[in-house]
């Protein structure tokens, strides 16, 4: 059985700039993901919505970025497990050696020096509607993530949340649907400001204090009923797709069940993105260290240190800093 350099659990923008890299660094890698496609909540979650924080584009589609981190990863040819959920990392002797045996679902052991966890936000699906409606509503006319925004053109849509995706889409479906509304059920907004501050300018009616009490149709939603929380005066409003972007369900008891120590709801790390566990690195969402920062940018970052200290970790003789990657010569 091969015996890779670094295995990289979750393939979304975090780990797949940590597979570059590990590439960039001469390492033999494989990256396993339980989504049957790479790019993580980019792809899986919202490809159509731009990112703006990424450094050298002003603006870019998720879906093209998870196209163009999966394209630079693919450049050193590492191996891909998609589809494959992890279910055990131990530390095992193989060949004189300690190693880690990952463990799927698949009944697949994979062997490797080292492992980086880049998991995004866990093992997470959205929180879904405290309301009983017809299974065949859902991915009709109402969702969870935004797959094609042409679903939503010259709609009258309601979204439910406060957070940075409800208004995001808010201000996206503000120019594409026939009408939005967007109820959140207090009035401060965790939202970007900026963000905020532009749908408060679009076309969007923002009703704050309200929240969802009954749905109406036949065959999809056709109506909502939505209530003021501070009097309970209720709204019906005419509706032809809902998008409920109200959080996600964290389940992380798998990690703590591996033996890392945890933060709440992330894995603790220091400032080499070294967990409790020796060759166990972790980077993204998923890591939390005193300097913390959730963004795109800071997890690309966080890989790099985590892969530059794998290396170490397996040569002790090698060098950290691996130079400036205009300096190497590299058939790209």
């Amino acid at each position: 059985m091969d015996v890779y350099d670094i295995t990289i659990i979750g393939g979304g923008p975090t780990g797949l700039f940590g597979c570059f890299y590990a590439g960039l660094r001469g390492l033999k890698t494989k990256v396993i993901d339980v989504l049957p496609e790479l790019g993580g909540q980019l792809t899986a979650l919202y490809p159509e919505k731009y990112v703006y924080d990424v450094a050298g584009h002003p603006k870019i589609l998720a879906k093209d970025l998870a196209k163009n981190l999966a394209t630079q990863a693919a450049i050193f040819k590492p191996a891909l497990c998609l589809g494959e959920k992890v279910q055990l990392i131990e530390r095992i002797e193989h060949e004189g050696e300690m190693t880690w045996k990952v463990s799927s679902d698949k009944n697949e052991n994979h062997l490797s020096k080292t492992v980086l966890l880049a998991l995004g936000a866990g093992a997470c699906v959205p929180k879904r509607l405290d309301l009983e409606v017809p299974a065949e509503w859902e991915d009709e006319s109402i969702f969870y993530a935004v797959r094609s925004k042409e679903r939503f053109r010259d709609k009258d849509v309601l979204i439910i949340g406060g957070g940075d995706s409800a208004v995001d889409w808010a201000n996206e479906f503000s120019v594409l649907a026939n009408k939005v509304t967007l109820i959140h059920r207090r009035d401060q907004f965790r939202a970007v400001q900026s963000s905020v501050e532009e749908m408060k300018r679009n076309k969007v009616n923002i009703k704050t204090f309200y929240e969802l009490k009954d749905l109406h149709g036949n065959g999809q939603v056709n109506e909502a009923v939505i209530f003021d929380n501070r009097t309970g005066k209720e709204e019906t409003l005419k509706v032809d797709a809902l998008l409920i972007n109200i959080g996600f369900v964290i389940n992380l008891d798998f990690l703590r069940q591996w033996g890392l120590e945890m933060d709440k709801n992330a894995i603790t790390v220091n400032e080499k993105m070294e967990t409790n566990l020796p060759g166990v690195y972790s980077a993204g969402d998923i890591a939390a260290h005193a300097a913390k920062l959730k963004l795109i940018a800071t997890g690309a970052a966080e890989a790099a240190t985590a892969v530059n200290f794998a290396v170490t970790f397996i040569n002790p003789q090698a060098k950290l800093y691996p130079g400036h990657s205009s300096n190497l010569n590299l058939s790209i």
